[in-house]
């Protein structure tokens, strides 16, 4: 593996948005299943997404995550509008970040890429498939790309 974290052994650190629980689950499983070492932290809307990467209240002591997976559809502040504030941060903006949602709209798949989400998955209705795409994601991601390591960013 190319990815300066595999290779000193330390754990992707992975910040899954999702509101819906059955999702988490699945996504857990994957990763779970998994051959790479990660931990996977899970918030349920876009603000509680803010507050991790800001690091505030009970995030304080968040890690900074490698790799974010996020929902569209959130209560709160949508995914749309955490995508660009995480875009624009100086300090945020080189975080990879793959929308993993449940639309197919070609106007939402247009709006990530234009506010440089990195990749964009549509989530399978059916289970087996959905953990087969976290699975494929996973290879991509950790196996093949090369993520920046914390100094790069």
């Amino acid at each position: 593996m190319t990815d300066s974290r595999a290779a000193k052994s330390m754990p992707v650190q992975i910040l899954l948005v999702e509101d819906n629980p059955g999702d988490v689950r699945l996504t857990k499983e994957a990763f779970k299943q998994g051959r790479i070492e990660n931990e996977l932290h899970v918030v349920s809307d876009g603000a509680e997404a803010l507050e991790y990467l800001y690091q505030r209240s009970e995030y304080a002591d968040a890690p900074r995550p490698d790799l974010i997976l996020l929902d569209l559809n959130l209560p709160r502040t949508d995914g749309t509008e955490v995508l660009e504030e995480l875009k624009n941060d100086a300090e945020l903006h080189s975080i990879p970040v793959i929308v993993l949602t449940s639309s197919r709209a070609e106007e939402d798949i247009a709006t990530s890429y234009e506010l440089h989400a990195n990749a964009y998955l549509t989530k399978p209705v059916d289970p087996d498939e959905f953990i087969e795409t976290v699975r494929t994601f996973e290879k991509f991601w950790f196996s093949v790309v090369r993520l920046p390591s914390e100094r790069d960013q």
